[in-house]
Formats: structure tokens, C-alpha cells, sequence
């Protein structure tokens, strides 16, 4: 990295090793040929190892996001509900929306997790075939209870369920087919440790049918469509094959780690800034037992400048902290884990704004 690099400590996008970088430099292949397939087919078996599933794992060239709407336009008939409890969960109400859907919000406080039993009742009425729930917010810090929904939503053979996995997937176990999910997505740039761009997901059976009833799906996130490619080890349109070569590096530092290892270490690394916001007298914009292992969201209950905290950390550090998002910024921080991070990156951040501290 050059001098003028500011590092990543963000939720997102993480930093990206220069490794990983080289590992994009390959010389560029065709997407419909022998070398595409094999790449693509090559990295299948361990993608469905960390999805925990039978099922294929798709690779979409977008944004985590272009997959949340493809779901949307997939799988909703009757109505979808959706879990809200942060900036990005809210968000999906109008996308869904957007797509023409009749969709409803099942609200709770910014900080809050999504209470299981509070869905079990809404699906009792029989209104909704769809639901949508993201497995870690973001934007609070709060990591909403994936089992004890999915098995809240297995109580209803009609009803899917759609999960963001955008900032927990290899941070924490995601069992896609023991859980019953209809569709398990993540993107590159957070704990993948990539660079934006690349959406991976995996769909049930289930979900299947349901797509095949819909007419008005769209193309470029069809679920039929990317089924049908992935048949021969393709997809339905132009992949970012650079970014994809960058992934099965990563997958292969993964593996080398081991999954069950990587998993710790993000525990252990969120544990040690934990530690470290308890030291200072902040607080935690999540409650206890509910927090992400990916990044922390720290309650500015001290008062400090947070956009001065930002400059020193930035000017005399080189690091990239994060503000709070939408209408927490300000009163609000997060501290990013997630991704290649080590004890000696997290402890350099926590030195850096142990300094900055002082000095505002």
C-alpha cells in the first residue's frame, strides 16, 4: 500500500489484503469457456461448506442488494413481511414496494433484535408467503436471533424466508439447510474481505417452485435463470471474473485458517474491542447477547466529537473509522472486525484511538 493509504476500519467495505489484490491481477479469461467453467465449478464445494448446504451457491455481479430485490421479485405472491430494526432492514420495505409487492414492516427500535414471537403472530394471519430478515444490522451492531426466526417461520409451510447474511457470513455459522432458509445471501466487501461487486447466494427447492409460479420475476435475478446456468458451470450474464478469481484466494485462506478457527478469531477480536469500549466508560448501542462478533456499535454516551475523532484517527493515523449511520450518526460509532483482521491490526486501531481520544 502506498503512504497516502488511509486503512479500512469501517463495516464495509473491509480492507483487502495486497495479496488478495494480486490474486485479481490474473490474466483475464472468457466466461463462456473451459476456464471459467473450472474456475467457477472449483470454488463450488468449499462456498457450499461455509452456505452449510447441498444446494448450488450463485454468484451475482452487483451489490448484495441486487439479490435482496432478485428475492423480492422471485418469491412474493401474497405479501412479504419484513423484519425492520436498523437503517438496512427498514430499507427493504421500499424496495419491495418498488418491485410493485405488497409488503408490511414488522417494526422494532434501531437497537433492538427482532423478537421471534412477535413474527410468529403476524404470520398466524396467513396474510404473508414471504419474509425478509437481516441476521446482523449493520448499522446498530445487533445480531438478530437466526435459528429462533427460522424456526418461528418453519411453523408455515407457505411462508419463505429471505436472509441477509451481508455482515455474519463466516464471521459466525450460517446453516442454510438445517435452518430451512428459502434464500441465504451475502456480498464480498465485508467479512469476505473483497472488494464490492459480487453477490453470492444459495435457494431451496422451495423457494424454486415458488419462482416458477411468478411471471414477472425479471432476468437478471432470476432464480430459474442462474439454476439453468449453473448447470454448466456458468452464469446467466457477464460474472466479475477478476473479483471471482479474488474470492477463491480468499476462499483458500479460509480454508487454510479453518472455518472453526476463523469463526473464533472473530470472536475473540470483537471480545478484545468489547474490552476496550467498557474500559473507556462507552456503551453499547446493542443489548447484551444480542451483539454482532462483526463490528461494535458504540453508544457515544461520553459526548465526544465523533467527526473530530474521525480527523485524528484519519490525519495523524491513517485509519478510516465510522461515524454512525443515518439517524444514529453522531451519537453513534462503529468499530469493524470483521474480514483478514488480526490482533495486531485491532490492537493498532485501539492505540490509534486511544491517542485521538486524548488529544480532542
Amino acid at each position: 500500500m502506498t503512504q497516502e493509504h488511509i486503512r479500512l476500519h469501517i463495516p464495509g467495505p473491509v480492507e483487502v489484503s495486497p495479496d488478495t489484490y494480486a490474486a485479481m491481477a490474473a490474466p483475464m479469461i472468457g466466461h463462456r469457456g473451459k476456464d471459467f467453467q473450472a474456475l467457477y465449478a472449483g470454488i463450488q464445494p468449499r462456498l457450499q461448506e461455509l452456505f452449510q448446504t447441498r444446494q448450488p451457491v450463485f454468484l451475482s455481479t452487483s451489490s448484495a442488494w441486487g439479490v435482496m430485490e432478485g428475492a423480492i421479485r422471485n418469491l412474493v405472491i401474497k405479501k412479504v413481511l419484513c423484519c425492520c430494526s436498523g437503517a438496512f432492514s427498514d430499507k427493504w420495505v421500499d424496495v419491495a414496494a418498488r418491485c410493485g409487492k405488497q409488503a408490511e414492516a414488522l417494526q422494532f427500535e434501531w437497537g433492538e433484535p427482532v423478537d421471534p414471537a412477535a413474527l410468529e403472530a403476524r404470520l398466524a394471519t396467513g396474510e404473508f408467503d414471504t419474509v425478509t430478515f437481516i441476521h446482523n444490522e449493520t448499522s446498530t451492531g445487533v445480531m438478530n436471533p437466526l435459528e429462533e426466526i427460522a424456526a418461528a417461520v418453519r411453523k408455515f409451510d407457505d411462508v419463505l424466508l429471505v436472509v441477509d447474511t451481508v455482515s455474519s457470513f463466516s464471521v459466525v455459522p450460517t446453516a442454510f439447510d438445517e435452518l430451512g432458509l428459502g434464500v441465504m445471501l451475502t456480498g464480498s466487501q465485508k467479512a469476505l474481505a473483497l472488494p464490492p461487486g459480487l453477490a453470492l447466494f444459495a435457494v431451496s427447492e422451495a423457494a424454486y417452485a415458488r419462482a416458477e409460479r411468478v411471471n414477472d420475476r425479471g432476468y437478471y435475478f432470476d432464480f430459474i435463470e442462474f439454476r439453468k446456468n449453473q448447470e454448466k458451470d456458468m452464469t446467466p450474464s457477464t460474472p466479475c471474473i477478476a473479483t471471482i478469481h479474488g474470492l477463491r484466494h480468499q476462499l483458500n485462506r479460509i480454508f487454510t485458517e479453518g472455518v472453526a478457527n476463523r469463526h473464533a478469531r472473530h470472536e475473540h477480536l470483537n471480545a478484545k474491542v468489547a474490552r476496550w469500549v467498557e474500559s473507556k466508560g462507552f456503551e453499547f448501542f446493542a443489548p447484551e447477547g444480542y451483539r454482532s462478533k462483526a463490528l461494535t456499535c458504540v453508544k457515544n454516551n461520553l459526548g465526544i466529537d465523533v467527526a473530530a475523532l474521525q480527523k485524528r484517527l484519519r490525519d495523524d493515523h491513517r485509519l478510516a473509522l465510522d461515524g454512525g449511520y443515518g439517524k444514529i450518526k453522531g451519537t453513534t460509532f462503529r468499530l469493524s472486525n470483521m474480514g483478514d483482521e488480526t490482533d495486531e491490526t485491532i490492537d493498532n486501531l485501539l492505540a490509534a484511538l486511544d491517542d485521538a481520544l486524548g488529544k480532542l
